[in-house]
């Protein structure tokens, strides 16, 4: 009788309901994935030179993520222990090629430019990490919503760093020329360190450090 009046209840909460809304948002600062619990840095460092590269990416790991998270959910109560690692990858490299045939067909350009970096989403510690440790102890609605946050602050930062990296670096931001003709004349040179993979580790060391001069509960988190 008490299990009936638990599970009406679970039926009763609302997708969006505060517990849900706060698994979607954590991973864009709490728990972000990249400044907080320092995951998917080599992809960070490789694919962030222009914006247009970092936002494909975002949205191809952000499509992995979600719905791997919501596969393995629905199937977390048929897969046993032992082999649960070959299934998780067996589903993020089908959604992986998947993501990498529709750049080819659809965008060849950035498909050359990203490169191995989408083969390897296969192996992104964020997503294995997920699954592990959220979607196959969830129900399928909190894994999916869990996968699109992780997604989201994954993408957070990689965004905000090939901001800075193409505007300091190329004087532009997704190709559009920001910093004005004049300045050029005046002077001013584009910084040759923003195009190396250092610059990203630098930015993203500088974004830590003003998240967590911001959020104290993260000063202590290792």
């Amino acid at each position: 009788m008490a299990e009936e009046v638990a599970e009406i209840k679970e039926k009763k909460e609302p997708l969006f309901s505060k517990k849900n809304l706060q698994v979607l948002k954590d991973p864009l600062d709490d728990t972000n994935p990249v400044s907080v619990q320092v995951l998917g840095i080599c992809s960070a460092l490789a694919v962030t030179v222009q914006v247009k590269p970092a936002i494909i990416m975002t949205l191809g790991v952000l499509f992995v993520s979600a719905f791997s998270n919501l596969i393995i959910s629905l199937l977390r109560k048929g897969i046993p222990g032992r082999v649960r690692i070959i299934v998780q990858l067996i589903v993020v490299a089908t959604l992986v090629t998947i993501v990498d045939q529709v750049l080819k067909a659809f965008m060849f350009d950035v498909s050359k430019q990203l490169a191995v970096f989408v083969g390897l989403i296969i192996t992104n510690c964020i997503i294995m990490g997920r699954l592990e440790a959220f979607a196959l102890g969830q129900k399928p609605w909190p894994a999916f919503l869990d996968g699109v946050g992780n997604g989201l602050g994954y993408g957070l930062i990689l965004i905000a760093v090939a901001v800075c990296r193409e505007l300091f670096g190329a004087g532009s931001i997704l190709g559009f020329q920001i910093i004005p003709d004049w300045a050029y004349e005046h002077g001013y040179v584009n910084n040759g360190l923003m195009v190396l993979p250092p610059a990203a580790l630098f930015l993203i060391g500088v974004y830590i450090w003003i998240q967590r001069s911001r959020n104290q509960k993260l000063i202590n988190v290792s």
